[in-house]
């Protein structure tokens, strides 16, 4: 399947914060020919293995996406909601959504909102119910929802909700696809509720205890007109590799070999310093008495909103740098 195609299945799959099992079902179904071992721990997370007898190596991304959440139905059969992980308001005006059991609907603003101060109270799901009974019979207080917006090429670029991260899913089923051999014992990790603050990855790295780690995810770009400069990172500028962000200083030895494992295979890259954000590699990094950890980055335009923004070849680049590192030695 053509990387392209991957990206566009997984960002389909209803999967936000505590619900990915969809996700982690088709992962392991593509996994599988390419896996000795492939298991779920207790929290979700997703844990496939190529066994090596070199250093213990985990790679992470997360399969959670942010969600919404319904919390309460009104009697005029409006759904209010509230939201899993990073949900700004502004964001997500009159943008269609779907459940999981298929119900579609769309996020309205109350007409007695200011628009200037709007918060997620200000919203509303108008799922087509025209009563509380008539709603209740397509979704009840705890049921989830995520845009339904779709995933378009854009020229050379991807539009479409949730690359934040199964973008990441996508590279990292694309490196167990096509590395080499490789004497190192390597754990690609799909982990859970990273939105909600990481807590898969720090069950994952405390269970697999690496010796060297790499989260892979998105990282905003910044280059887009009015964007505040909170990060380096631009799109068609390469992998991104990982320096710091508000959850990690990443270990020096692994911003210089990935670095160098890029200028050997030609591969296009940026450094990442990103001041605000965080990914699975904060919570790696303090496990036990401490894991070397970097992260590979994927620049994202407008993250957390229904049109993230990648380009296909910074994307490509990222799996070209994650089967360097996974085939090098270490």
């Amino acid at each position: 399947m053509e990387l392209f195609e991957l990206i566009a299945e997984l960002t389909a799959i209803h999967g936000p914060s505590g619900e990915e099992t969809a996700v982690s079902q088709a992962i392991a179904g593509y996994a599988k020919p390419f896996a000795d071992e492939i298991c779920t721990d207790t929290m979700g997370n997703l844990i496939v293995h190529k066994k090596g007898n070199g250093p213990r190596v985990m790679f992470s991304a997360h399969m959670d996406s942010i969600g919404l959440v319904a919390t309460y139905i009104e009697e005029s059969g409006m759904v209010r909601f509230g939201k899993l992980g990073g949900v700004i308001a502004k964001n997500i005006r009159n943008i269609p959504v779907r459940f999981e059991n298929g119900t579609a609907g769309a996020v309205k603003v109350d007409g007695k909102a200011d628009e200037d101060k709007l918060t997620l109270d200000d919203l509303y799901l108008d799922i087509g119910a025209s009563s509380r009974e008539e709603a209740l019979a397509l979704v009840k207080p705890g049921d989830t929802a995520v845009y339904a917006t779709q995933t378009v090429r854009a020229g050379k670029r991807v539009l479409s909700p949730y690359l934040d991260n199964r973008v990441s899913c996508a590279v990292l089923l694309s490196v167990l696809r096509c590395m080499k051999e490789s004497e190192n014992d390597l754990y690609f990790v799909f982990t859970v509720q990273e939105e909600l603050g990481l807590r898969g990855a720090k069950t994952a790295a405390y269970g697999i205890e690496p010796d060297y780690a790499i989260a892979v995810d998105v990282t905003s770009a910044c280059d887009w007109p009015g964007s505040p400069k909170a990060g380096s990172a631009v799109l068609g500028g390469g992998t991104a590799i990982k320096v710091m962000d508000s959850s990690v200083i990443c270990h020096p030895s692994m911003t210089r070999k990935l670095s160098e494992l890029a200028q050997q295979g030609n591969i296009p890259y940026q450094l990442d310093v990103l001041t605000r954000g965080g990914t699975d590699a904060g919570a790696i990094c303090q496990t036990k008495s401490g894991v070397i950890t970097s992260g590979i980055s994927i620049p994202c335009r407008y993250v957390h909103t229904p049109t993230e923004m990648v380009e296909m070849g910074d994307v490509q680049a990222c799996v070209d740098l994650a089967a360097a590192f996974a085939e090098c030695s270490l």
